[in-house]
């Protein structure tokens, strides 16, 4: 019997996941334990394996597309075995076989002649294949068709890129796992729209796909006999049609006052300082390609207008500031947007307040010196921090707590988050149990999970259950700075950068080394008087590092 295989929830904060890659394709045969598919989630890319064999009898997502938790994903069976109501959901057919009957009272001829030429899937020609939004990531909703690599009439083989699709995470390229002829494009470049929409219709050359609706069944039959009333009803569709086309045909990019481009030629505009809406674009709706970066010269019209005026201007003209008015709007990635709902729930319901300290790092200086003389180590002074705060969370354990609403829960356990900056956003891997490391443990694992974010290789396991987070801009010669907590945690430490200044010490003005810690603390959680003891604790830490090698 068949298995229908939904899209599995592979994190606690997972709603909706991504076909990053198909490794078995329909018609294949599937073992136990064998890995599908690899799939997306809001916290990394990872593979999903198959717990029936049998033969992968369908598809539900495509790669790229995104698709809420419990979506179909794929159906596995054995070979040649009726799906259709799975697919259908059941019910469905015996309500089209009533409809039909009632029709058919009105023409009966007429009905069955159009009923033996449907397909079983819907009324959709046959081989003719509906690609829509495909879910790319586990956080994606929507996506914006960055660029069309194939365009209308163009022949399509299994493997060829047809679009770029820009998701929450990154743009990436969406490829066919059909082959035949692109006889609709449902998106125009440019354009975003939710997960499923019709994305494009691919099928052998010539195939009439006009009567195919967005959710890829055939639209529904008229029960009108053929005549002169149908005929005029089709001339005004097609009229309406063509004004329609006429109407998306003449209207560019420009005239809306938005800017298409695709990612790469935003890229090279920037680097060449070049003004992308002084940029005509040759892409479909005027969209601007890497072509026309590269094709791009100066317009002379500024120097032949001065000239103008020069040879014509008989008296000195007052200076008027010569330019135009122009934004450059850029969609809201995905993960931008679950970056921005997830701290603004943080700023806005857990009551923030900042305490911060500055710490002589003059022995940490000269500890991490010694330190890395050794052979195959390595320490940076972030390690040293998150060391020391792991060590002071012991001794202050109601910073590492949690707000329940019902309760307050402290952890026993110390998983130390590391807040890590990538392209699209901002990362939290977690070292768990930090405490128990050293400083060359913890400066591995650093180095490890940072790779890995960077890399889109995180795992989901690896961003989970971290109860106290430190984040550094320190390395970017930030002096002080504050942060947003990482809920559900009770606090995040911010580190900025050694300052060289003049201190004083035992009555004297001597140069120093200091850095500044801020602590954001939820109020709820952690009182003024608890956060300053710990950052009392931590400065202690920090300014005896060999109490941290104890």
């Amino acid at each position: 019997m068949a298995e229908v295989i939904n899209m599995p929830r592979l994190s606690d904060t997972m709603e909706e996941g991504v076909v990053a890659k198909w490794l078995k394709q329909k018609g294949d045969k599937v073992e136990e334990g064998d890995i599908l598919a690899e799939i997306e989630t809001d916290k990394a890319t990872m593979e999903f394996e198959s717990f029936y064999e049998g033969t992968l009898l369908h598809i539900g997502i495509e790669e790229g597309e995104t698709a809420p938790v419990d979506t179909l994903l794929a159906i596995i069976g054995e070979e040649g075995e009726d799906i259709s109501e799975l697919l259908k959901g059941g019910g469905d057919a015996d309500k089209d076989k009533e409809e039909d009957t009632s029709d058919s009272d009105e023409d009966e001829g007429e009905d069955e002649a159009e009923s033996d030429g449907d397909s079983d899937d819907g009324g959709i020609p046959e081989g003719v294949e509906i690609i829509t939004m495909p879910r790319l990531s586990d956080t994606m909703e929507e996506g914006t068709v960055a660029s069309w690599l194939k365009k209308e009439g163009d022949k399509v083989e299994e493997g060829d890129i047809l679009a770029e699709i820009e998701t929450d995470k990154a743009t990436m390229e969406f490829e066919s796992f059909y082959e035949g002829t692109l006889l609709k494009i449902g998106l125009e470049e440019g354009e975003t729209a939710k997960v499923d929409s019709l994305l494009a219709i691919i099928g052998p050359e010539g195939t009439d796909v006009s009567n195919v609706s967005v959710d890829g069944k055939s639209k529904k039959k008229s029960s009108e006999k053929p005549g002169k009333k149908d005929d005029k009803k089709e001339e005004k569709s097609e009229e309406k049609e063509s004004k329609s086309s006429e109407k998306k045909s003449s209207g560019s990019s420009k005239d809306s006052g938005r800017i298409f481009a695709s990612p790469l030629a935003k890229k090279m505009a920037e680097d060449k300082g070049i003004n992308l809406s002084d940029v005509e674009g040759s892409g479909g709706n005027g969209r601007i390609v890497k072509k026309d970066i590269e094709d791009y010269k100066p317009s002379e019209k500024p120097a032949e207008a001065k000239s103008e005026t020069k040879d014509t201007a008989a008296a000195p003209q007052p200076y008027v500031p010569a330019g135009e008015e122009s934004f450059e709007e850029i969609k809201n990635s995905q993960m931008r947007k679950t970056i921005a709902k997830r701290l603004g729930e943080s700023k806005f319901n857990a009551p923030h307040y900042y305490l911060t300290i500055e710490v002589d790092m003059a022995n940490a200086m000269a500890s991490r010196k010694q330190i890395n003389e050794m052979p195959d180590v390595k320490v940076s002074f972030n390690d040293m921090v998150i060391k020391a705060s792991a060590m002071a969370l012991r001794k202050h354990p109601q910073v590492n707590s949690q707000w329940t609403g019902e309760s307050m829960k402290i952890a026993k356990h110390i998983h130390m988050g590391v807040a890590v900056a990538v392209e699209e956003g901002l990362v939290v891997p977690v070292l768990k149990f930090a405490d128990q490391m050293s400083m060359t443990q913890i400066g591995n694992n650093v180095k490890d999970v940072a790779g890995k974010a960077r890399s889109k290789k995180l795992q989901p396991k690896d961003m989970e259950g971290s109860t106290f987070t430190v984040s550094n801009l320190g390395m970017f010669g930030i002096v002080e700075f504050t942060s947003i907590i990482n809920q559900p945690n009770s606090a995040i430490l911010s580190v900025g950068t050694i300052v060289e200044k003049p201190v004083v010490k035992n009555g004297e003005i001597v140069v120093g080394n200091t850095m500044k810690l801020t602590l954001a603390c939820d109020h709820r959680t952690v009182d003024g008087a608890t956060g300053a003891a710990f950052l009392k604790t931590l400065k202690t830490y920090l300014e005896n590092p060999v109490t941290m090698l104890a």
